[in-house]
């Protein structure tokens, strides 16, 4: 946006030192930073909240007066809400109203920076909409209280994220991203679209590895297995990876026995001795708790070597746990195992500081009432210890209405895009700080690619158009309609009639058909022996 010189407007009215109405004699417009002398020593900076026109001629009683000069008697009155002044790097309000009949002006860059607390950033993630103002984090602030992306599907919220994280690997820090649906892998790529120029970056691919906690063959994006130490086991832990919905405590207590039994009988066992041991139990309940850790162990987990910690947190990479193939009652119980071990690592400063990333948050930390997972408990605890110990916390969701308020209001960075649901809005203003209906509706109406970030670091909510990806955006929704062109739609039935035989044409011969796989064996059938015929 270009600076207009000389004044845009004239204050007019009743006047007060948060807010003021100005007579607009050149064009402005909604969302407009714009200046004014405060109690005509200092400027303050306030912004355009709403515009009305008026029109006294056009009045029931005088619309058919055709002598009467309509447009002389149009006005256009713009109302200001005061942001404040900028003062030694701190903002304070004005102690006295503007002065009816001063001048308004455009807000030159300097001051909205200031004012607005843009100065003092160093993440780059995007456009103060309207301005040639780039808009830029603190990232220490961001990683140590927290930050969460909130949005509709199709808004950019995975696209956001991801600048975020971008600018995060960039300064070194240690990211560990919880990936339901293997969008992060192509951080590994540059990206090949978008303004680059107009927002002065250039593409590039970051360092990160990707982990599967399921087998290599389901996840060809994958760079390495995950895999936890699956010797000795105590019951707590398998506990913490079976769904509680689906226990029981009698099932509890059985695998509690089995565990204490083991541990009388060897220094050394496995879950596969765990499931032996359960089921020489004379207990009814066994079966349901069988099934359960044969699951845990059908998925690879506890086999082979474990993933240690202090990979998976290393300035300046990124560790996806990629969760592709992984039933979603397990997903949480992979994740409440994974991130108790690595925030204990922290704690006793065995690993490096660094961020967790929650995507699609609304499946690990549900809100009471929406839903159980296993890995609630402990997503709450780094939310609200997390700081002490140099763990941060990123949650992304598109149902903010579904996510757990403790740990929405831990996050003290919070970027917002387009969010219609009523349920989701009404979340929104429960949770954040300073939230109003005016608010509420700019959410509503904020085009794909615009996020509004609310920050205690930044004086108030404002928009902004996120910059372009460094790295390949790996979360494209797949085209399912697919329209064909008239020519490659002929071309595609005549090959079809090349393959179709033709009359007295011999068929082609039939492939060999493939032997009988052996049927799979199972714990069961090694304690109990083949079933009979």
């Amino acid at each position: 946006m270009s600076i207009v010189k000389g004044p845009v407007g004239t204050i007019v009215g009743e006047t007060n030192p948060l807010a003021f109405k100005f007579l607009i004699n050149r064009e402005v417009g909604r969302g407009t930073y714009i200046k004014a002398k405060a109690d005509g020593k200092e400027w303050s900076l306030a912004q355009v909240e709403d515009v009305k026109r008026s029109n006294s001629a056009y009045s029931a009683n005088q619309l058919n007066d055709a002598a009467r000069n309509y447009d002389s008697r149009e006005m256009m009155i713009a109302e200001a809400r005061v942001i404040g002044m900028a003062s030694n790097g701190k903002l304070h309000l004005p102690t006295s109203p503007a002065r009816p009949g001063d001048p308004v002006f455009i807000a030159d860059e300097k001051l909205i920076k200031a004012t607005l607390g843009l100065a003092k950033g160093d993440m780059y993630i995007g456009m103060l909409q309207g301005y040639d103002i780039r808009v830029e984090l603190d990232a220490n602030t961001l990683v140590q209280k927290h930050c969460s992306v909130l949005a509709k599907t199709g808004s950019g919220k995975s696209y956001t994220a991801a600048v975020i994280l971008e600018e995060l690997l960039e300064r070194k820090v240690a990211l560990l991203v919880i990936d339901p649906h293997g969008e992060y892998a192509s951080m590994k790529e540059p990206n090949k679209v978008g303004d680059f120029s107009k927002y002065k970056i250039k593409p590039r691919g970051y360092d990160a590895t990707i982990y599967t906690p399921g087998e290599m063959a389901m996840n060809p994006r994958a760079d390495r297995p995950f895999r936890f130490n699956g010797l000795n086991l105590s019951a707590r832990e398998v506990a913490r990876m079976i769904p509680h919905e689906s226990s029981s405590s009698g099932q509890l207590g059985l695998l509690y026995e089995a565990i204490s039994a083991l541990r009388a009988e060897t220094d050394s066992y496995t879950l596969e001795d765990i499931i032996e041991q359960v089921v020489r139990s004379n207990s009814k309940s066994k079966w349901n708790l069988v099934g359960q850790l044969e699951s845990l162990l059908e998925l690879g987990l506890f086999s082979g070597a474990e993933t240690p910690a202090e990979e998976l947190l290393r300035p300046g990479r990124a560790a996806v746990i990629d969760m592709t193939g992984i039933l979603p009652e397990l997903q949480s119980m992979i994740v409440s195992r994974l991130l108790t071990d690595i925030f204990e690592a922290r704690k006793r400063r065995l690993i490096s500081p660094g961020m967790v990333v929650i995507e699609e948050a609304h499946n690990y930390i549900p809100e009471r009432g929406t839903g159980n997972a296993a890995s609630t408990n402990i997503v709450r605890t780094i939310a609200a210890e997390g700081r002490k110990f140099g763990l941060g916390l990123m949650v992304i969701s598109q149902r903010p209405a579904r996510v757990d308020k403790n740990v929405i209001s831990q996050c003290n960075t919070q970027i917002i895009m387009r969010v219609t649901n009523p349920n989701d809005l009404k979340a929104l203003s429960k949770g954040l700080e300073g939230m109003t209906g005016e608010l509420e509706e700019e959410i509503k109406r904020l085009p794909a690619g615009v996020a509004m970030l609310v920050s205690n670091e930044i004086e108030r909510p404002i928009t902004v158009n996120i910059r372009p990806r460094k790295s390949r955006h790996g979360g494209v929704s797949t085209q399912i309609v697919i329209k064909e062109k008239a020519g490659a739609a002929a071309a595609h039935a005549s090959r079809a009639a090349e393959r179709r035989p033709g009359p007295g044409s011999e068929a082609p011969a039939k492939r060999p058909a493939a032997r009988d796989k052996k049927p799979a064996g199972g714990l069961l059938k090694k304690v109990f022996g083949a079933r009979r015929a």
